[in-house]
């Protein structure tokens, strides 16, 4: 901290927003936008590999991964959102616990479930008591990972199974004719045709996505959202800085990242898209070819 703003209340003007944009709070307030922005870099993948893998299953010829590709897309999109990621990250977490505690417990320990309450020795805490706050952020920020590509997944399996679904049913057989493998079909064929067929899907989860992102604030991490509500709510004499009530500043510039986040995915997404169907006997393809003609 500058030596200026060693006492906030004994300055005013220009010095007084600079020392109150540069405090701690609004430093980690800053790169709680990274946090955002990390989310998405490691949920996305996730969620696609999450989706191709239950939509491979639930066209797949064998009858128990078929009913299980089918019941993961069809549970996951049945329950709202939210109750899914406020039940799952609860499940997970005692999961994890209760793993824990089966591995590094005392012999005579009692059961964790107790009535209503889950409780387990110190030692299967997770993560532990004596740990610092950057492990308990990180643990934290782990589950909401997890539990955002579980439930994207599932929309993107059904996305993808789609997609597969799509690609004329001709260009499998031509392939089989020549001798193509079933693998060699799906490999060759299927996935590279299936894209130019998901991607207005796939980009309009992306976008849902990028607006999920605030549940970050209900499974406890601290974002955009909760330093927004925290810094902008009125602070008395009590504070550093006192201010009225703020919040509405502080929403309308998470509105304006939020809208400038997808405008430059609306940008990509567009030109994938274009790049995607040249040559393909789609409609954005026929229409790239009127054009070009």
């Amino acid at each position: 901290m500058l030596s200026a703003c060693a006492d906030p209340k004994s300055i005013e003007g220009l010095t007084w927003a600079f020392c109150y944009l540069t405090s701690g709070k609004h430093l980690a307030f800053y790169w709680s936008f990274g946090t955002v922005l990390l989310l998405l870099a490691i949920t996305a993948p996730a969620a696609l590999l999450f989706g191709f893998g239950g939509a491979t299953a639930a066209r797949s010829p064998f009858a128990p991964a078929r009913i299980f590709g089918k019941t993961y897309i069809a549970m996951v999109r049945g329950v709202p959102d939210i109750v899914f990621f406020l039940f799952f990250v609860i499940a997970l977490d005692q999961g994890i616990e209760y793993i824990k505690y089966l591995a590094v417990c005392p012999p005579g320990t009692p059961s964790p479930w107790q009535g209503l309450e889950f409780r387990v020795c110190q030692e299967a805490k997770v993560p532990l008591g004596t740990s610092s706050e950057f492990w308990h952020n990180a643990y934290g920020f782990m589950l909401a990972v997890v539990t955002f590509a579980i439930v994207f997944g599932a929309f993107t399996a059904n996305v993808l199974f789609g997609a597969m679904q799509a690609v004329p049913r001709a260009q499998l057989e031509t392939a089989e004719a020549y001798g193509m493998s079933h693998g060699q079909v799906f490999r060759r064929i299927l996935v590279p045709q299936m894209w130019v067929y998901a991607l207005p899907g796939l980009s309009n989860l992306w976008m849902i996505l990028i607006k999920a992102t605030p549940l970050l604030f209900l499974l406890g991490v601290e974002d955009i959202v909760y330093y927004a509500r925290e810094l902008g709510g009125s602070k008395t004499q009590a504070y550093e800085y006192p201010h009225g009530d703020w919040r509405l500043i502080y929403f309308l510039g998470l509105m304006v990242f939020y809208l400038v986040m997808t405008r430059l995915s609306e940008v990509v997404l567009t030109r994938l898209s274009a790049r995607l169907s040249k040559g393909q006997a789609t409609a954005a393809g026929e229409a790239m070819r009127k054009a070009a003609a």
